[in-house]
């Protein structure tokens, strides 16, 4: 029996579950896992918020299983169910002060994201793995102070790395207005998180010995913007 499960994709494990296998879910979810727990994680600020917020979207996505179509990914339609299971809870508990990050969150940040380092903890300078944290906790902190629609697409767009299409998808909208709510959810970080981008320094010139001749024009340093 163990080998009956070997091999299968993530839409035949959903189909299995619609069809009663008691072991086809939890397969497919640890499989996603890691991921899963990412978006939820920057999606809510915290890793309480972020369990139950995964929570519910797991629970959704066990009971609504014969509800998907196939015209997406599993996966794809897995996020979806996620993400729209936290803003949900984000939209209930508006009213709420936002709570303060925890101290150990760098434990649980670098999970998920496809921009993480492929080198070993062991190969990495510890002051670099401090400094890191310390900027993962701070652009955490950032996220929170978003409107959750421009979050949840920066999550998925720029630290999950999904096309926008795909995005689209599990959003519920139009590609132009998930394009629209990650150009002003940068732009709104980009000041946020402003002491955390060097400042743009040319290279260095001696002073000048003889002043320029007449009419020169000295040529123009093109100007660097926020990062995308």
């Amino acid at each position: 029996m163990g080998e009956t499960q070997v091999g299968r994709t993530d839409a035949e494990l959903l189909a299995a579950h619609v069809a009663g296998d008691p072991q086809a879910f939890g397969e497919l979810f640890g499989r996603h896992r890691d991921r899963l727990w990412g978006v939820a994680l920057r999606t809510m600020g915290n890793p309480e918020d972020a369990a139950d917020g995964l929570q519910d979207g797991m629970v959704a996505a066990f009971r609504r299983a014969a509800s998907y179509r196939g015209e997406a990914q599993v996966t794809t339609w897995l996020h979806r169910v996620v993400v729209n299971a936290c803003l949900d809870r984000l939209r209930a508990a508006k009213v709420r002060r936002a709570e303060a990050l925890p101290d150990d969150l760098e434990e649980y940040g670098g999970r998920g994201s496809l921009a993480t380092s492929t080198r070993s903890e062991a190969e990495v300078d510890p002051a670099d793995l401090s400094v890191a944290a310390e900027q993962r906790r701070q652009v955490l902190a950032a996220l929170q102070q978003l409107p959750e629609e421009q979050r949840a697409a920066l999550v998925l767009v720029d630290m999950e790395g999904y096309p926008v299409a795909d995005v689209a998808r599990m959003l519920d909208c139009a590609v132009g207005t998930v394009k629209s709510r990650c150009s002003r959810g940068r732009s709104r970080l980009a000041v946020l998180l402003s002491d955390l981008v060097p400042p743009a320094r040319g290279p260095a010139h001696p002073p000048p010995r003889n002043p320029p001749p007449p009419g020169a024009v000295p040529p123009a340093n093109p100007t660097r913007g926020p990062p995308a």
